[in-house]
């Protein structure tokens, strides 16, 4: 606590897609540092309930009703936040959504959804707030939610894994450009784990029966076997303080995925629909649904 103190403390912190799931204990953890703390969503209802509780406890907010997708909303958010508080010492670009199916079967609008908000939102969050955060030549801190999904391979959730994917990628070469300019600014990207959050809760899936019963599936793991998002805040934000490039959730296992991503590619191997996966998507053979 006293590294996040140090690193966090008294800053700014703007984090989308506040108003649940991950980004909601981001927001709540880091009023307990005594940040300051931009909360923007699709849902300004949720934003709204969340900054109440967080001002009872002392801390100062900002609500920000924004779509991701739309960069001039961004842009907004960026005006807005540094007309308020000033200099942002914190930029958490959390806001994702879930889409399931078929790749061929999801409309051409759910693409553009799912990949506006999963990668155009990271893309437009870093445009909008970096050019400020670098000049003010103050350490700062970009962290872009990945997944451990972006580590491997996942068919129905392809949407998503893709977009996953993409955002490691970009937060890669983002650190990268930083150090170029030796900027102060660190970058980090963010690969959850089983977090007990609603993104299946929220997620659209096709009609195809596989991809309502693996929706369904997710959704059980995530809470039986998720952590709290405030513990997961919690643990996201000490690497981050850490100075750590990949900040996890569950370390051992993305550990695990990035062994079995490296042996994929280092094997050139070709993509399997093992045994395993048949079981998460709830079907004992390359048949009939369990």
């Amino acid at each position: 606590m006293d590294r996040q103190l140090q690193a966090f403390g008294g800053g700014v912190a703007v984090i989308t897609g506040a108003g649940s799931g991950i980004g909601e204990g981001l927001a709540r953890h880091a009023a307990t540092l005594g940040m300051k703390v931009v909360l923007a969503d699709i849902s300004l209802a949720r934003i709204e309930a969340v900054a109440a509780e967080i001002r009872g406890g002392g801390a100062e907010t900002l609500t920000v009703e924004t779509d991701v997708c739309d960069p001039a909303a961004l842009d907004r958010l960026a005006a807005s936040v540094h007309e308020h508080w000033g200099d942002v010492r914190l930029l958490v670009n959390n806001a994702g959504i879930e889409t399931l199916g078929f790749s061929w079967e999801l409309s051409a609008a759910d693409w553009e959804r799912t990949l506006g908000v999963n990668i155009h939102g990271v893309i437009h969050g870093v445009r909008a707030f970096a050019p400020r955060m670098i000049a003010s030549g103050k350490p700062a801190y970009i962290a872009n939610v990945s997944s451990i999904g972006g580590l491997g391979m996942m068919p129905l959730q392809t949407s998503y894994i893709l977009s996953k994917h993409a955002v490691l990628s970009y937060s890669e070469c983002l650190s990268m450009e930083m150090q170029l300019i030796n900027s102060a600014v660190q970058v980090s990207a963010i690969l959850p784990g089983l977090v007990a959050t609603r993104i299946f809760d929220d997620a659209k899936s096709s009609p195809a029966d596989m991809a309502v019963q693996h929706r369904g599936l997710m959704h059980g793991m995530l809470q039986d076997a998720g952590i709290s998002p405030r513990e997961a805040a919690s643990r996201i934000l000490t690497q981050i303080a850490d100075g750590e490039f990949w900040v996890s959730t569950h370390p051992e296992m993305t550990a695990e995925f990035a062994r079995n991503r490296a042996a994929h590619l280092s094997g050139l191997q070709r993509p399997q629909v093992t045994p395993e996966l048949l079981a998460i998507l709830g079907k004992v053979d390359g048949g009939a649904n369990t």
